[in-house]
């Protein structure tokens, strides 16, 4: 039975997210009505990483197992056509070898968050930013991400009906830039908790706009306490960027 590796490139705003719920329509509802309208054949999907309602995706990846050897060619052309007008997009297919699983042989992630920080509101991308129009200092906040690089407990930064069963995780990369108006967190790990990249960027725009010193983001990893942790950040600003096998 051939397996096929997909990455996969969409537009999160219209879905309640990548899993199936019960209620809306999900990334990988959407994915799965596709391959069995081309293939006849009703599968589930398994993939890198179950991003959130409004999260987008540059490089998402999923593994699907086939009955039938298509050529990888004519599953991307076949997906893509039925996938419309939906804003998801297969950018690439390739079979795989039989222990390749999308989410377990991951041996990194890489997110993007993007905070537009201007005083005129995005006419172009709403819902594809946060949003922030009080002057941040992009120097600062990368400053103070760079203390809580390594392996540490991240429970501060954990969302509460997190089903992880460790909280501690190695964060390997978070680094801030600001490029003209758009100030962007780039930030790598093997994996990651529930809203734990929306929870550093709430808390690392709070260093940006003075209301926290740069040290008190490594203060507020110490104390394990989630209730030190600065308002979420929204999910328009998340980007799926990359997975490394």
């Amino acid at each position: 039975m051939p397996r096929y590796k997909l990455t996969i490139e969409y537009d999160g705003t219209p879905f309640v997210g990548w899993q199936r719920q019960a209620v809306g329509l999900s990334v990988q509802q959407a994915l799965e009505e596709a391959i069995e309208k081309f293939s006849g054949e009703a599968i589930r999907t398994q993939t890198a990483g179950r991003t959130d309602a409004g999260v987008h995706a540059l490089g998402q990846v999923a593994h699907c197992d086939l009955q039938k050897d298509w050529e990888p060619f004519t599953v991307q052309q076949a997906l893509n056509f039925h996938l419309k007008p939906l804003p998801i997009a297969v950018l690439a297919c390739e079979k795989a070898g039989e222990d390749f699983e999308a989410r377990f042989s991951a041996i990194a992630r890489h997110y993007q968050y993007r905070i537009l920080n201007r005083r005129a509101r995005p006419a172009l991308d709403a819902n594809r930013v946060w949003f922030v129009n009080q002057p941040l200092d992009a120097q600062a906040m990368d400053r103070a991400a760079q203390t809580i690089l390594g392996r540490h407990d991240f429970t501060t930064f954990r969302a509460a009906q997190c089903q992880a069963k460790s909280p501690v995780r190695t964060l390997d990369r978070l680094d801030v830039r600001r490029d003209g108006d758009m100030v962007v967190l780039e930030v790598s790990a093997q994996s990651f908790l529930h809203h734990q990249v929306r929870s550093l960027t709430g808390s690392l725009k709070l260093v940006g706009q003075g209301k926290w010193p740069e040290a008190e983001l490594r203060a507020a990893l110490d104390a394990k306490d989630r209730t030190r942790c600065g308002a979420m950040a929204p999910a328009s600003g998340l980007y799926l960027v990359k997975v490394d096998y």
